[in-house]
């Protein structure tokens, strides 16, 4: 999963250090697209096979990922 998530951060453009504000219990969070790479490595087999198999619909469909990393993002927010 690490390498097909570090290569597909890269052939989008992306940089890790990317802000994503999400609203959480707290209020307002800015969270790095880093962080949420890292809260990917460390999810179960289970997660992260039904998030790399959304990641590449998402880009099959040329999507824009950085829509389903948000959310991902939103499940980090306190």
């Amino acid at each position: 999963m690490k390498n097909y998530l570090n290569a597909l951060i890269s052939e989008k453009g992306l940089n890790l250090e990317t802000i994503i504000e999400v609203q959480g219990d707290s209020g307002t969070n800015f969270i790095p697209l880093g962080v949420v790479a890292e809260h990917i490595l460390i999810a179960n087999n289970t997660e992260q096979s039904q998030i790399r198999n959304t990641l590449v619909k998402i880009d099959f469909h040329n999507g824009d990922v950085m829509h389903f990393f948000t959310h991902l993002a939103k499940a980090i927010a306190r």
